[in-house]
């Protein structure tokens, strides 16, 4: 059960991280005129588990602010993936 928690954590850690950089770029590339990353690739990244780097991303480079899929969608699924691991947490006691 602790290998499987350490997988756990590692993999979020990593998938957050990643998802914040992303959000960043994708930031860059916009300010540039570029072709950008999708709006649903973003908003995967949020729902496979990085959702607080997503949250983050969105806030400190201010990108996707305005649009109610990321205002709401985002929180939202922060809000299932915290639920998710409280209950996870209880029933493994």
């Amino acid at each position: 059960m602790k290998l499987f928690i350490l997988i756990l954590v590692f993999y979020l850690v990593a998938v957050n991280v990643v998802t914040f950089f992303v959000y960043g770029y994708d930031k860059a590339l916009a300010k540039r005129h570029r072709r950008r990353v999708s709006e649903a690739a973003l908003l995967t990244l949020a729902a496979i588990g990085g959702s607080a780097g997503a949250l983050a991303g969105m806030y400190l480079w201010r990108h996707k602010t305005r649009h109610a899929a990321f205002v709401y969608g985002v929180p939202a699924l922060l809000a299932l993936q915290l639920a998710a691991a409280v209950a996870a947490l209880l029933m493994s006691k």
